[in-house]
């Protein structure tokens, strides 16, 4: 029975723990324009960003907005963004679950 026990906890402590997905950002909407809501492009050309890894996209945004990454339409789009948005941002789309494009 002690056996089982300790196994039972051992499999509690090691299973994910299930977070509640991140608010919806306030500066969506210029985003989702181009890559949409749901983190699935909008417009040819436009990267799908739902499931990305979440370091990489807090590094690209703040890549764009301080011009190192120079794409215009990108650097007008996060220029005005603080650190925090953008990592609200990323937060979003890196918890949304990629589909299969239609």
């Amino acid at each position: 029975m002690r056996i089982l026990t300790t196994a039972a906890i051992a499999l509690a402590l090691s299973a994910p723990v299930l977070a509640a997905p991140p608010a919806k950002p306030a500066r969506l909407g210029l985003c989702a324009a181009c890559h949409g809501e749901d983190g699935m492009a909008k417009i040819p050309g436009a990267p799908n960003l739902a499931g990305q890894k979440l370091d990489y996209l807090r590094e690209a945004l703040r890549q764009y907005r301080d011009g190192r990454r120079d794409i215009p339409v990108m650097r007008a789009a996060t220029g005005p963004l603080t650190d925090a948005e953008l990592d609200q941002l990323a937060q979003w789309y890196s918890a949304l679950t990629p589909r299969a494009p239609q």
